[in-house]
């Protein structure tokens, strides 16, 4: 699946006497990692797993790239800033619209990622890599059972044009693109004991037709299995974007649909006959071997105890023997939780670890962000990008309109030894 990796920006690199990140290592700015002292030394030995729903979508195709050909977008310098201040090795960026030329994901690499923001040291990534996404896609059926076919929420994932919302991960380490898999194309059905939604009036009926149910596919985003190589080693780094378990009726089919998107991963690293009916989008099937060292990345729109996901989808992972939880904090989540009240004052979860500003009316602020390495990696550390207000950094999260996203960036330092 290399046809869809980005990775000659390295040799051009190399060309100019450039050391690669496997030469070099990983290279490190100001933290805002939440590091216990004894951790300091050893954190300059380990890996930086991020993920950040950065919000750089844009409402019409081309207008990202538009906005990113030169170097002043306000909305992009600020994420980039976040970014350099953590410094992360291995980055996901959701919500990041999908360009076929990848035309984007490079002007934000070299544009600003590869910039200074105010004072902070850049952030060089060699090695990127982008691939379609379901959102936009026409799926040529009335999945919102509406009366009427087209239009976002009638495509195989929630968009007005093709790659709205993508994914692009970004790596100081080579990407093995020839092992990269992708599960774009894998269909909700040929999950064994999906939760398919029903019709709440016939209840009897599914709410999609059998002709629906040949095309209807699992993930609203896509799946990559992304291989990352750090020396001799290889780290399989697992990303996604669960659609939002909400925007739908009675039937759930949103709700449904974001605990499987979050089961796939659980089955896939369980490998075996767990996995054995996972297809990729070149026709292999199964999952991970067991002892993989793997790293899931993503926004999967899941709080464990608050919020509109159905209980105990996003604990499919949180709960899984082969996954380990750092449960990182931030301050600021506490303290913005505590500021903005409303809903957040009636959720049971302990506030330090929510990642998302949501609506406080409503929904209230949530964990949704996630890094969960496997049990064959040692974390050495962990952290929330979301300072207190008055600190340094607050004026890049900030609340509505932020200044970036309402999503915070959530990191994870790793040691490839799990001793």
């Amino acid at each position: 699946m290399g046809r869809w990796t980005v990775a000659a920006v390295a040799a051009a690199a190399l060309a100019v006497g450039t050391l690669s990140p496997a030469q070099a290592g990983p290279a490190r700015g100001l933290s805002s990692l939440v590091i216990a002292p004894e951790d300091q030394g050893a954190d300059q030995k380990g890996i930086r797993f991020a993920t950040y729903n950065a919000s750089l979508n844009r409402a019409n195709q081309g207008d990202l790239i538009r906005d990113l050909a030169g170097p002043s977008n306000a909305q992009a310098k600020a994420v980039a800033q976040v970014i350099q201040a953590n410094q992360p090795d291995v980055l996901l960026l959701n919500e990041f619209d999908y360009d076929a030329g990848h035309e984007a994901a490079e002007l934000f690499r070299t544009h600003y990622l590869g910039v200074s923001q105010q004072g902070k040291a850049p952030a060089d990534y060699p090695y990127f890599y982008t691939a379609p996404s379901n959102t936009g896609v026409p799926s040529g059926f009335d999945l919102n059972n509406d009366g009427s076919v087209g239009g976002p929420d009638d495509a195989y994932g929630y968009g007005t044009f093709e790659g709205q919302y993508g994914m692009v991960v970004y790596s100081k380490y080579p990407i093995d693109e020839e092992e990269v898999r992708t599960f774009q194309n894998f269909r909700w059905s040929d999950m064994p004991d999906a939760r398919l939604p029903v019709d709440p009036v016939v209840r009897d009926s599914g709410w999609f037709s059998a002709d629906e149910l040949s095309g209807v596919r699992l993930s609203s985003k896509s799946h990559w299995d992304v291989p990352v190589t750090v020396g001799r080693s290889t780290v399989h780094v697992l990303v996604s974007h669960p659609t939002p378990p909400a925007f739908d009726g009675s039937e759930d089919r949103n709700g449904k649909r974001n605990s499987d998107e979050i089961r796939l991963w659980a089955d896939y690293v369980q490998g075996g006959e767990t996995a054995r009916y996972i297809y990729d989008d070149d026709g292999g099937f199964g999952g991970l071997a067991r002892g993989e060292r793997f790293v899931i990345l993503g926004d999967q729109n899941s709080d464990p105890r608050d919020g509109d996901s159905l209980r105990g989808s996003i604990d499919q992972l949180l709960e899984n023997e082969l996954v380990q939880d750092p449960r990182p904090t931030a301050d600021g989540a506490a303290e913005a939780s505590a500021l903005q009240g409303a809903a957040n004052a009636g959720h049971r979860g302990d506030p330090r670890h929510d990642t998302a500003d949501f609506e406080d009316q409503g929904v209230g602020n949530l964990r949704a962000d996630y890094v969960l390495p496997s049990k064959t990696l040692k974390v050495l550390g962990s952290g929330i990008y979301w300072p207190k207000v008055g600190t340094p950094g607050s004026e890049l999260t900030g609340i509505f309109p932020f200044p970036t996203s309402d999503h915070r960036l959530v990191s994870v330092d790793v040691s490839l030894r799990n001793r």
